[in-house]
Formats: structure tokens, sequence, C-alpha cells
């Protein structure tokens, strides 16, 4: 089975959060399908996108696993964005969270060799 994403993170404001996101994602959209939204293609068939939804900002809460936190969040530092909160779970799993102007949450995540 073929396995799609397209996450959608609600904004108030599109211009304070397309540079926020472009910051944190190291690159301008993918493509704008229109003026109220931005989409970044993280991998084949796996995208996400911000759209002005101001009743709903603040709200979303995405993680996205890496191959290699310590390097991402390092590029994500090196773009101006320190994650607010990092975690480790019992099972080795570690999460860097990042937080938009909005509260939106961004998370990276990173999973242990032996759990892969």
């Amino acid at each position: 089975m073929a396995v799609d994403l397209f996450a959608g993170i609600p904004v108030g404001d599109y211009e304070r959060a397309l540079a926020w996101y472009e910051r944190l994602l190291g690159s301008g959209p993918s493509f704008l399908p229109n003026a109220t939204e931005a989409v970044w293609e993280l991998a084949e068939h796996r995208s996400v996108f911000i759209e002005v939804r101001p009743e709903h900002a603040g709200h979303a809460m995405h993680t996205i696993i890496v191959d290699d936190l310590d390097a991402l969040v390092g590029e994500v530092a090196d773009g101006g964005t320190q994650p607010a909160e990092r975690e480790t779970y019992s099972n080795g799993v570690r999460k860097a969270i990042c937080r938009d102007p909005d509260g939106n949450e961004i998370g990276f995540g990173g999973v242990p060799a032996v759990a892969r």
C-alpha cells in the first residue's frame, strides 16, 4: 500500500509563518498553491503545508523523524531557531520540539539504530 502525507499547519499570519518555516526547514516552499498556503515537500509524497486559518492556529502537533537528529537540530539552530524543548523517551527515541509564532508544535525525532 502506498502512503502519501500532506500535513497541514494552521497559522494566523501568513508572512510571519512563511518566514519562520523557511528558516526552520532551510528553504523556501516547494510550491505556493494560492495566496494563503505554502507547501514544503520533505520527501517524495510527504509534505507539510501552512494555511491561514487563524481560528485554528496554534493547535498543530507534528513530529518528523530524521536519520540524524543532532545534525538536523544543528542546521535548524544555524537558521536561527532553537528547540523549545528536548525529550528522551525510555526506549531511546529523542525529540526536539520547536514552536512557531502561533504555538504550533513541530518536533524532530531521532530513533536509535537498534529500534529501526
